[in-house]
């Protein structure tokens, strides 16, 4: 599905960016050629960066599917307002041209409608001249007037297949205002791709800055009735999706380490997807989260990307960094409860979710804040009575307009919401996954005011 999906927006792109555009020549060859081989560079690189291979190919492969995305959302909306000018602008050269090419092909003898003579079927009988009086047309003679004869269709034409007011094999040379009509549309095709190609490239060269510049932190307080007075105020640093991966870099996790402990926060909360491969390829680059400081600890849930990652070897490498793992299990902190459970991507790996275990058993007049990667997690755990959850996963959609698409999935995107009465918060996440380009949702730590009522 995904790659007919992939082929499907490249013959679209082919169409719009090098068959409209271009005339047929070794321009549109050159074109043709190209988008053939982006279309294989795309599945080839979410299909072999991924299971580890062809790594050098992660950002030309990742950055074309950023440029292809930008490059099909702004075509399709160009979509309308180019029917629109084919229709008022380059139409009456259009409508000339099928009118003409229509008339032709009820032409007799190949004739097409050059204003010359009326047409004839060729079932009827015409004048002819014997070979004697002269050539087929000349005038008629005697009792040879009047003659007349079936056309006999296997004698050669005496006249050149190409005449005035002809193209080619009798096709009708355009008129004055058929090429007008022809240039104008050449001329809107090549509009809209230019256009295209710079909104694209400027989208995305904005979303590569963003997504490869330091989390923003994001500050939301959040009332709790259950809270005690000594722990009003109290502060959480929310960090999901850093995805430490191929592409992120060195000091991608140290930069958020610095943002992290820039807040002074009570509780940190890593909400899953730390990773993108095996500790053996980036334990080095996540050694800097050893370093996170905060009153009472740093907390991690596993995310989807673990389980492609080797979960028990991270899991372990992040308690080995200082950093306690939450495995369907809570910790009690002062006066507030906090809990942690499996991503819902665990079940596939004998490693599910146990919101029973995390939740069951435990004191209902206490508050408590649930640490699950994924928001949608909050349906089974609105029956545990949970004060707030804190969610990742989404990235914020990313890529706007791509968002839209992640509502489907997910019941809150980017933000506070609640699911089924349960309050969650969702943070954008500090790094990125696949393109490395972020638009409308820029890289975040979340800093989560608590506040008693």
């Amino acid at each position: 599905m995904v790659l007919l999906i992939i082929g499907l927006i490249h013959f679209y792109l082919w169409k719009r960016l090098v068959r409209d555009p271009l005339r047929p020549g070794r321009g549109r060859r050159i074109g043709t050629a190209l988008a053939v081989l982006l279309c294989a560079l795309a599945p080839v690189t979410l299909i072999g960066v991924r299971a580890g291979y062809v790594k050098w190919l992660s950002w030309p492969g990742y950055l074309w599917i950023a440029v292809m995305f930008y490059l099909l959302v702004t075509l399709a909306v160009l979509e309308v307002p180019r029917a629109l000018a084919l229709r008022l602008w380059a139409g009456p050269g259009r409508t000339a041209a099928k009118a003409r090419t229509g008339t032709a092909g009820t032409a007799s003898s190949g004739q097409g409608e050059s204003g010359q003579g009326e047409t004839v079927p060729a079932s009827a009988a015409i004048p002819i001249a014997d070979a004697a009086t002269g050539p087929v047309g000349g005038a008629a003679t005697g009792a040879q007037a009047g003659t007349t004869a079936p056309v006999v269709t296997d004698v050669p034409p005496t006249v050149p297949p190409s005449v005035a007011g002809e193209g080619p094999a009798g096709e009708p040379e355009p008129t004055p205002e058929e090429k007008r009509g022809i240039e104008r549309r050449l001329l809107l095709a090549r509009g809209s791709a230019i256009f295209a190609g710079l909104t694209a490239a400027g989208v995305t060269g904005y979303g590569v800055k963003t997504a490869t510049s330091a989390p923003r932190i994001d500050r939301f307080q959040m009332p709790m009735a259950k809270l005690p007075r000594a722990m009003d105020g109290t502060r959480l640093a929310v960090v999901s999706d850093i995805h430490i991966g191929p592409l992120t870099g060195a000091n991608h996790a140290q930069r958020i380490v610095q943002v992290i402990n820039s807040v002074n926060a009570d509780l940190v909360c890593i909400v899953g997807d730390l990773v993108d491969g095996s500790v053996a390829e980036l334990g080095r680059f996540a050694a800097p989260l050893g370093g996170i400081e905060s009153r009472h600890g740093a907390f991690f849930v596993t995310g989807n990307h673990e389980y492609y990652s080797g979960h028990e070897e991270w899991i372990a490498e992040v308690d080995r960094l200082g950093i306690r793992p939450l495995r369907n299990e809570r910790v009690p902190i002062n006066g507030l409860d906090l809990a942690g459970v499996n991503d819902l991507a665990g079940e596939q790996q004998g490693d599910a979710p146990d919101f029973g275990r995390a939740l069951g058993d435990r004191d209902t007049s206490r508050p408590v804040v649930l640490m699950a990667h994924q928001p949608v997690a909050a349906k089974e755990a609105a029956a545990f009575g949970v004060d707030l959850q804190v969610s990742g996963h989404t990235h914020g959609g990313q890529m706007a307009p791509f968002n839209l698409l992640v509502k489907l999935q997910q019941p809150v995107v980017s933000g506070f919401g609640k699911v089924d009465g349960v309050p969650v918060y969702v943070t954008n996440g500090a790094g990125f996954w696949g393109p490395p380009v972020r638009v409308g949702a820029p890289p975040q730590v979340t800093v989560i005011e608590l506040r008693a009522t």
